[in-house]
């Protein structure tokens, strides 16, 4: 695969052309994905007690 047909697939993929589903909400993605960090967050300093 040579550079210039991966650029261009790459380029076809960031236009959003048949990878976006109409039912994910970028507000319900954003939001789940900021409770699962903050989740992992507060894992991470209840096994950090040492201190």
């Amino acid at each position: 695969m040579s550079f210039h047909s991966t650029a261009a697939q790459l380029a076809t993929l960031a236009e959003g052309e048949g990878g976006n589903h109409e039912s994910l909400s970028p507000y319900l993605t954003g939001g789940a994905a900021l409770v699962i960090l903050l989740a992992l967050l507060w894992v991470t300093t209840r096994f950090n007690r040492d201190r």
